[in-house]
């Protein structure tokens, strides 16, 4: 019996010694050049690689990933972005870029540049067509350019040096400037309408200023809308409080402006003042 107790506590003390040795986790691949990169909320493996210029492959192999869509926000990857990276680059690589907006489809993103749906499948590794989301940085195939926007419906502006005050509104740009004659009073970021809701384009004349009032439509209801001036119909220049997302279309039509912003438009335009919208 001693001698049974004896070896039992040998294989005891050899048990507890083997637990609490300490584990070393390497924290990175030993491979030299690259980066670590912080996965956000919403990003995807095929979008990282994108951003960095490497395959998917690589990351996934750098980071020991067996499944490519199970990668979370918080989630620190090894990026072998040196020249200790031998896996091969993301096709297409040297095409060029754009980053997907509100609204977008991926059949009007191809047609604006002349490529197939296929081509930017399989350019950005996207497996439904109808999943892509806003912020997404989409390789174009072959360095495609953006096929030329429809000339203006608007007629010419005004020239400078004649003191009359308009506005102009650039909706490719998503900017509102303010002149007057051949100074510029304002120029600044605003967001006009959605793909579905667009801001009408033409030369319109300011007729209504409201200081303050509740907008609301379907699905929304908006109390305290202040610095308002409508230029035409329902659509109107004015203050905006709900949101911080100006330089993108976020509208049922109107310009929106940050308050600051629509007050200064509002004190220095008066009612007939010329508005010029144009692409």
């Amino acid at each position: 019996m001693p001698r049974r107790r004896f070896w039992f506590a040998i294989l005891l003390a050899l048990l507890i010694g083997w637990s609490s040795m300490p584990v070393t986790v390497q924290a990175a691949p030993p491979q030299s050049g690259g980066k670590v990169h912080k996965v956000r909320r919403g990003e995807t493996l095929s979008g990282i690689a994108v951003r960095y210029g490497v395959s998917v492959r690589a990351i996934a192999r750098a980071n020991h990933i067996k499944n490519r869509n199970r990668i979370y926000a918080g989630m620190r990857l090894w990026i072998p972005t040196g020249s200790g990276n031998s896996s091969k680059p993301p096709a297409n690589t040297n095409g060029s870029r754009y980053v997907v907006r509100r609204g977008d489809t991926l059949s009007a993103i191809a047609r604006r540049y002349g490529v197939t749906i296929s081509a930017l499948r399989q350019a950005n590794n996207i497996r439904n067509v109808n999943r892509i989301r806003v912020g997404q940085n989409l390789i174009i195939p072959g360095g495609s350019q953006p096929a030329a926007s429809p000339p203006p419906t608007s007629p010419p502006a005004p020239a400078p040096g004649n003191g009359r005050k308009w506005i102009e509104i650039d909706l490719s740009q998503q900017r509102l400037i303010a002149h007057e004659g051949d100074r510029i009073i304002l120029n600044t970021l605003v967001s006009t309408g959605l793909r579905m809701t667009p801001t009408p384009v033409g030369r319109y004349r300011v007729r209504v200023k409201i200081r303050s009032q509740t907008m609301s439509g379907p699905g929304y209801r908006l109390p305290n809308v202040q610095w308002v001036m409508y230029f035409v119909g329902a659509y109107a220049l004015h203050g905006t409080y709900w949101h911080n997302n100006f330089g993108h279309p976020m509208s049922h039509g109107c310009v929106n402006l940050r308050n600051r912003d629509a007050r200064t438009l509002y004190k220095w335009a008066g009612k007939g003042t010329l508005v010029v919208i144009h692409r």
